[in-house]
């Protein structure tokens, strides 16, 4: 029953404000499934990859998708997560849980403060944008979010991509790096012997889709502003939580 609460929580920011809802799913596989933060950080990736990739469908079909910008920023982005995962392995996982409450506050800046964007194309710099990738795609694997709310800036900004076709080619990418991410993290965690709950994790993906199709007919009836600074404020009441709960404690 929590793990559907959480996935229709998560799914429904996704729906909203297409970025942000990942970066709920290691808090609440940690806090409503009691899940270890080593395995949620991996499961995150998996249930991440899921729901972007069906988010992705309706992109595709109506042409919202720059597949350009998918290679271009979409396979330096793999070579990061895998590294990052690689290095999330390695450290403790208080290490990552810190990073991840730091990432959480900038999550929450960055959607406090975000206007619309211009749908002016500025010239596209490749090297930033694969670099980006890179950088975005480290942080993806070493804590377990996707992403969006970094990758969807980077592609207006930096790759000349309008703001709609940004959001349908993020959810692509995201997809595409967290499934290379979740590969490494189960590699090296099943050879520790940890076991994997496919059950949760299929539970979340399908609640998370659903929650994500409300939440976007909700985004277009309800003041998407001020559901921004409402979701900023949430956001950083979870990184204190985890913070005092996880890393502190």
């Amino acid at each position: 029953m929590h793990a559907i609460l959480g996935a229709i929580l998560i799914g429904l920011s996704l729906g909203i404000f297409g970025s942000g809802g990942s970066i709920l799913t290691v808090p609440v596989l940690m806090y409503l499934v009691d899940m270890p933060a080593n395995l949620a950080i991996a499961s995150s990736l998996l249930i991440v990859a899921g729901i972007s990739l069906f988010g992705s469908i309706p992109n595709i079909w109506h042409k919202r998708v720059s597949w350009p910008h998918v290679l271009l920023f979409g396979i330096p982005g793999m070579v990061g997560t895998y590294g990052g995962a690689w290095l999330g392995t390695l450290v403790d996982s208080v290490i990552q849980l810190s990073v991840f409450v730091l990432l959480m506050v900038v999550a929450a800046v960055m959607m406090w403060r975000s206007k619309k964007s211009s749908e002016a194309t500025p010239k596209v710099n490749f090297l930033k944008v694969a670099l980006d990738g890179v950088v975005v795609g480290v942080i993806t694997g070493f804590v377990g979010v996707g992403g969006g709310f970094l990758i969807v800036p980077a592609l207006v900004l930096l790759g000349g991509v309008p703001m709609i076709m940004a959001i349908g080619t993020s959810l692509l990418i995201i997809a595409l790096k967290s499934v290379v991410g979740f590969a490494k993290y189960y590699e090296v965690l099943t050879a520790q012997n940890f076991s994997f709950d496919w059950t949760v994790i299929g539970i979340m993906v399908v609640g998370g889709v659903a929650g994500s199709f409300f939440g976007a007919w909700i985004g277009h009836k309800l003041p998407k502003e001020k559901l921004q600074k409402a979701f900023s404020i949430f956001l950083i009441i979870m990184a204190t939580v985890v913070l005092t709960q996880s890393v502190l404690n």
